[in-house]
């Protein structure tokens, strides 16, 4: 028989490319969204006919124990947050509820329902912030840097509590910067390369950027998706971090995103204050040695290669007119 995978989150960057994945493993998967009159599905619609999508909410525990006894899922993914950094210092409070109270919520809904189910949680890089130790480990102490980070932290160790409390198999994926074509406008990769597209096209004049020294570990989210796939098959549930080990600027970034289009960047990049954070995290890479050798994963996609990929993808969109919305608009979380 076909096992049943509950995605919340799943009309974002990561629940599409995991509902994808999960299909062609032959999984059923249902999906949770929330009840939102500017509700858009762009990023599901080529699948979305072989998708379960049930309404639920990370802010009412009972919402969520009515889809867990509807879906009746073997794994639970939980990928909905109020994700975007800056947003969390406008709204920190909504960002702890979603994104640190949520968590607890659905590991609660969990306990109560079916504590067999397995369930995985998608901790951030972001926890690390002012890092104590260069790469990140999974022994790395954290220190973040924002409420979002702070928000993720809380939403780790709960995990971590109902593992060692009540012996749910749950576990959480420390995440590094994984980015697509599908990325939201908000995060800075997709911000240089729509914009990349946009400059191209003769449709916008300047790129307008903060820090171009932070320095990031960038990979692929197709890869890291199925990372997220494989805690979920282990005999033990344990953490991992998944990153590619290497760092690159926002500098990096942006000279190769304006190469590929053939452009100089330094003609148009404009360094804006108003884009640095309140607390800046200058540098974040992760050591995946452990993801490695227990679950068999390594990143395939390079940088480059994902950078190409962005801006190709695009100046495909910019020259065929279609609108980007931005990610408040299109994934499965709090509104601004």
């Amino acid at each position: 028989m076909s096992r049943t995978a509950l995605i919340t989150g799943i009309t974002g960057q990561d629940g599409s490319y995991l509902a994808e994945f999960l299909l062609e493993k032959g999984y059923r998967v249902a999906g949770l969204v929330r009840r939102s009159s500017t509700m858009n599905f762009e990023r599901i619609s080529h699948i979305q006919d072989r998708l379960q999508l049930v309404y639920g909410d990370l802010l009412d525990e009972n919402s969520l124990l009515n889809v867990l006894q509807q879906v009746e899922p073997d794994e639970v993914y939980n990928l909905a947050a109020q994700s975007f950094v800056p947003t969390s210092w406008n709204q920190p409070i909504l960002t702890g509820e979603f994104t640190a109270l949520g968590v607890t919520r659905l590991l609660e809904a969990i306990r109560l329902v079916n504590p067999k189910i397995r369930f995985y949680q998608a901790s951030t890089s972001e926890m690390f912030g002012k890092v104590q130790e260069v790469p990140q480990t999974e022994r790395t102490p954290f220190y973040p840097r924002s409420p979002y980070g702070v928000a993720k932290l809380y939403g780790h160790w709960i995990t971590v509590n109902y593992r060692e409390s009540y012996g749910l198999f749950a576990c959480s994926g420390i995440l590094f910067n994984h980015e697509s074509p599908r990325r939201g406008l908000e995060f800075v990769t997709r911000k240089v390369t729509y914009g990349v597209a946009r400059i191209k096209h003769g449709l916008q004049k300047e790129l307008r950027l903060g820090n171009l020294d932070a320095q990031r570990d960038w990979g692929y989210a197709g890869d890291y998706v199925k990372a997220m796939w494989l805690m979920l098959q282990q005999e033990e549930p344990q953490d991992y971090v998944i990153a590619t080990g290497e760092t690159h600027s926002v500098r990096e970034l942006v000279q190769l995103a304006f190469a590929r289009a053939g452009l100089d960047w330094e003609k148009y990049v404009v360094v804006d204050p108003a884009f640095v954070r309140p607390a800046e995290v200058d540098l974040l890479v992760g050591n995946p040695e452990k993801a490695g050798r227990q679950l068999g994963w390594q990143p395939e996609m390079s940088f480059k290669e994902l950078i190409e990929l962005m801006v190709d993808s695009d100046l495909v969109l910019v020259e065929r007119g279609e609108v980007v919305r931005s990610v408040a608009a299109t994934e499965d979380r709090p509104r601004r």
